[in-house]
């Protein structure tokens, strides 16, 4: 007798396809979903916990029953009931649980209805005065935007053990502590908004970054990051860095589709890139959004690298960039913010404004320590190694970028302008 069409023939196939189910919702939804159970429980690690539960009873249910027609849905409902389940284990002893039980479920209904977006609320949560700042931000990536430990350490320049230590030894240390954090309301915003932008935009890189490796992950995290910064602006409309931050990646968003060749695939720089393809609608938005920056005070680190982008998207008007301003603006950023990307670019934008030696001089001064596993030091001395006319050099830094490189696309270019080089 032939099996009925649509399902799978064995158990084996059918565990299969409910595993495959399961990973799918956790990868594309796992930070939300934890920032819709985080938000009514106040318990980061504990809205993990129950989340991963629910997931193992996911896979068993849905290899006998099918995976459900919202399978974020079930996985929310399944895993408010572990943690409420917990919850009541914890208190039966005491007296007057029934009593606590309703007045915390009524209280938090009513709770945090000023932040209209779970994933902001519990990115607020995660930039709480009693966490350790230096980890705000890398929390806010795994916890709430499901990044993975590994590619958080790469935005950070760490190891992936030493990062995955760090941010166990956070979770632990708030449980320890056994806090129960207040849900923030938009007067939380000014306080905690610096934290915010940081992981917005470490996500939007992060999901720029692994565009050509794993396409549907990039997408999310870009309409995640999108979502967030529209949403951040929207809600801190007096803070110039929500404004510059989201113009800062409009401008980078319209350019998606001029990075690779419509033909071969080939990546594309900056520099090669069509004009033509870059979206004027989102250019626009981003300069209203840097305008609107320009007005509320000082420019800060977003303020300078979205009027760097600024220039550059000028290009589409113009035909050239203007590099003098670049380096200008590129002088700015490092004295606001000496972070190693500011200082790799003003070096890159030296080169065009005062030349090879002077721009080498500038990446020669960055500490070794900082630059020995980040990628993009090495295209940039590669680069300036070749105007320089130091073609040893230029080969040896191109080999330690290639090596560097994840995505395909990205080191046959750079493998290509080796060759070339060498030819």
């Amino acid at each position: 007798m032939g099996r009925e069409a649509g399902r799978p023939d064995s158990a084996g196939e059918a565990r299969d396809a409910a595993a495959l189910a399961a990973e799918r919702v956790a990868r594309l939804s796992y930070g939300k979903l934890v920032a819709m159970l985080a938000v009514r429980s106040r318990d980061i690690a504990g809205a993990e916990d129950a989340l991963a539960e629910a997931l193992l009873r996911a896979i068993a249910d849905w290899r006998r029953f099918g995976p459900p027609a919202n399978p974020e849905a079930w996985l929310v409902t399944v895993a408010r009931r572990i943690d409420a389940d917990r919850w009541r284990r914890a208190v039966v002893a005491a007296e007057g649980a029934g009593d606590w039980l309703l007045r915390e479920d009524g209280r938090l209904a009513s709770a945090g209805l000023e932040i209209p977006d779970d994933r902001l609320r519990l990115m607020l949560v995660c930039a709480h005065p009693a966490i350790d700042p230096a980890m705000r931000t890398p929390l806010m990536l795994q916890v709430v935007l499901g990044i993975d430990a590994r590619r958080i350490a790469s935005a950070f320049l760490v190891s992936p053990a030493a990062m995955g230590q760090r941010l166990s030894r956070a979770k632990a240390r708030i449980a320890e502590a056994g806090l129960r954090f207040e849900l923030p309301s938009r007067a939380d915003m000014p306080g905690r908004a610096e934290a915010v932008l940081d992981a917005i935009y470490a996500a939007y890189s992060l999901g720029w970054d692994i565009a050509f490796i794993d396409a549907g992950r990039s997408r999310d995290l870009v309409e995640e990051a999108l979502w967030l910064a529209r949403l951040v602006a929207d809600l801190a409309p007096e803070q110039a860095e929500a404004h510059a931050l989201l113009a800062l990646v409009l401008f980078a968003e319209s350019r998606r589709a001029a990075r690779r060749d419509p033909a071969t695939g080939r990546f594309v720089p900056l520099l090669e890139q069509d004009t033509g393809l870059w979206d004027a609608q989102l250019i626009a938005e981003a300069e209203r959004a840097l305008r609107q920056a320009g007005t509320l005070g000082d420019r800060g680190r977003f303020g300078y690298e979205a009027a760097i982008q600024a220039v550059h998207a000028a290009r589409r008007r113009t035909g050239t960039a203007d590099w003098s301003a670049i380096e200008h603006l590129y002088r700015g950023l490092v004295a606001a913010s000496p972070t190693l990307g500011a200082r790799i670019g003003h070096a890159v934008a030296l080169a065009e404004t005062a030349g090879a030696a002077e721009a080498l001089t500038q990446l020669d001064a960055i500490p070794a320590a900082r630059a020995t596993q980040h990628q993009p030091y090495w295209v940039a001395r590669a680069h300036l190694m070749t105007l320089a006319g130091d073609k040893a050099g230029a080969m040896e830094a191109y080999g330690k970028a290639i090596g560097l490189t994840e995505d395909a696309a990205s080191r046959r270019f750079l493998t290509d302008r080796r060759e070339r080089l060498d030819s």
